[in-house]
């Protein structure tokens, strides 16, 4: 395992951690510490985007470009996931198989349009 792989993993599991138990803090009700969650979950996006500057640094790459096309795939990743996670929650919270289940395969199809979007397609 390359260095710069291993500090990649290392410090993606520690954001990954501090992310999602501050969305647990924030989000259910009987912890009652929401100002503590939104703490610990924006110093894990804050560790995230350090994460990727660091690997990208470590591995002589190029900084990230941001254009207008960049932007509108990012746009669609988030609205693609969005859409995932309302099939799930109508499926889990709701009670909605049906409409959960195909809301949540459109998401998935839109999710995994982002593959030749990003990629591309080669001969």
């Amino acid at each position: 395992m390359k260095k710069s792989s291993f500090v990649a993993l290392v410090l993606g599991t520690i954001s990954g951690v501090c992310f999602s138990l501050g969305m647990c803090m924030a989000l259910i009700p009987e912890w009652n510490a929401l100002k503590e969650g939104i703490v610990a979950g924006s110093a894990g996006l804050v560790l995230a985007v350090i994460t990727i500057l660091i690997w990208r640094k470590m591995e002589n790459k190029t900084p990230v470009k941001l254009n207008f096309k960049s932007l509108l795939k990012t746009i669609y990743a988030i609205i693609s996931s969005l859409v995932f996670g309302v099939g799930l929650c109508l499926c889990l919270v709701a009670n909605n198989f049906i409409t959960g289940i195909v809301i949540g395969v459109v998401g998935i199809v839109m999710l995994l349009m982002l593959i030749p979007m990003t990629k591309g397609f080669k001969e």
